[in-house]
């Protein structure tokens, strides 16, 4: 493949490249060069974000160098003079950085409510300051690279991705770091690799159920039900499931899914936990911080172990994974977040769900589902339902529709709170919102 500035091998720009992920990232690049020959690494953040990038594209130059590849990093703050000719464009970019965070995990707490990043009223508001800068970003793509795939790190992924497909013409998948990292449990579990374990997801981004396991072809999920809640994530609080709901749900419930269905006990750890450690935000800008800190060291030349503490494990191989798998069409299965087109017919064709997709040159097929559980379907639905009018209030700044979406979240308890909420977080959310506040 040859990109616009004449070059053999991949331009690739990655929009938030001073995000602490970035050097599993390159590492990846590295790992991967033989079936993925990347000639520039273009790493993107804004100016708030200089200071970090700086840090970040040193290592990644320090890793390259080491690694003896013929990889040319590029740092900068010119988005379009990294997009111009990529072939691939990655964002994984959080608008409004920790600070951001921290007042989406607080406000609904101070409510009753879950206070979360990606889900709930949080969740929410981060859509709504992230979907109109992606959107910003698809039109340079438009312009500047339009055969370029864009791969949607940035959360809420499926929410984000959704937008995107559905307001730009960018080639457009969402993912995540939660399905491979769910395999690689299994693949530790049963201790076979996991080629050999065929996993079926069905749902939404942060709200999926896994409904086969099969390892060498036999199926392994009634047993899994029967055995243990092992399965959790860095950024989720450890609370057990009930035996019997788990049995008796036939499906492997995804760890964002305790902030549904076990609702009053996440609430009680997240309050002791905002009193003890902080909030999540907190607990990870002080993980940055000491990531910083060792990126910083000119005799540190590949990714530290200590990345692992961040909570996003795997998400660069997930990346990676699925360039090469684009790149050279290895017609593999991954799961990813990608238009419906009837797949769960219960839903409508453009809405983003997050299934087994086969991965060919010309883009994700999603795979038909064998079994969607009748309990996960009221759940699936109302969810997308407040999805579908957040990403509407994202784009046109209206009012109404936001309260619309706030108010028909599960995880929001009634139409007063939801008032309450959205007048709070939109104003805290001011310079973010400018479609709000016009």
């Amino acid at each position: 493949m040859t990109n616009k500035t004449g070059t053999n091998g991949l331009k690739i720009a990655v929009i938030g490249g001073g995000s602490s992920y970035t050097p599993e990232l390159v590492e990846g690049f590295i790992q991967h060069y033989d079936q993925l020959p990347v000639r520039e690494l273009w790493l993107v953040d804004i100016d708030a974000g200089l200071h970090k990038l700086n840090i970040v594209g040193a290592l990644a130059k320090r890793m390259v160098e080491r690694s003896g590849l013929p990889i040319a990093v590029h740092l900068t703050t010119d988005r379009r003079r990294a997009i111009e000719g990529a072939d691939f464009v990655s964002t994984q970019m959080r608008v409004g950085m920790l600070d951001a965070r921290g007042r989406d995990e607080t406000i609904p707490l101070r409510y009753g409510v879950i206070g979360q990043e990606t889900t709930g009223p949080g969740g929410m508001l981060k859509a709504l300051r992230t979907i109109p800068v992606l959107l910003d970003i698809c039109k340079d793509i438009e312009e500047l690279a339009p055969n370029a795939w864009l791969l949607n790190f940035t959360n809420p992924a499926g929410m984000v991705t959704e937008a995107i497909q559905r307001y730009s013409n960018v080639r457009s998948i969402g993912l995540c770091n939660a399905p491979i990292g769910l395999l690689k449990w299994l693949s530790g579990k049963y201790s076979v690799p996991t080629d050999r374990i065929y996993a079926e997801f069905v749902g939404l981004n942060h709200l999926h159920w896994i409904t086969r396991v099969e390892v060498d072809g036999e199926e392994q999920i009634a047993s899994l039900l029967r055995d243990d809640d092992s399965y959790s994530a860095k950024n989720v609080p450890q609370q057990g499931w009930n035996p019997e709901f788990l049995r008796t749900l036939g499906a492997l419930p995804s760890y964002y899914l305790k902030y549904f269905y076990m609702t009053d006990q996440m609430l009680a750890e997240q309050q002791a936990a905002l009193l003890k450690d902080g909030i999540r935000a907190e607990v990870v800008k002080r993980v940055e911080d000491e990531l910083f800190q060792l990126y910083a060291d000119p005799a540190l030349a590949e990714k530290p172990k200590q990345l692992e503490l961040r909570g996003g494990a795997y998400y660069s191989e997930a990346a990676v994974n699925l360039m090469v798998s684009l790149y050279n069409g290895r017609n593999d299965i991954q799961t990813l977040n990608v238009a419906n087109q009837g797949v769960l017919d219960f839903l409508p064709d453009d809405a983003c769900i997050e299934v087994n997709c086969v991965v060919t040159k010309s883009g994700p097929m999603p795979l038909p589902v064998k079994n969607v559980p009748l309990q996960a379907k009221g759940l699936i639905h109302a969810v997308k339902t407040y999805e579908q009018l957040a990403i509407q209030a994202a784009v046109t700044g209206d009012r109404g529709t936001a309260l619309q979406a706030m108010a028909h979240h599960p995880l929001v308890p009634s139409v007063n709170t939801a008032v309450a909420l959205l007048d709070e977080m939109l104003e805290a959310n001011r310079p973010y919102l400018p479609r709000f506040f016009a």
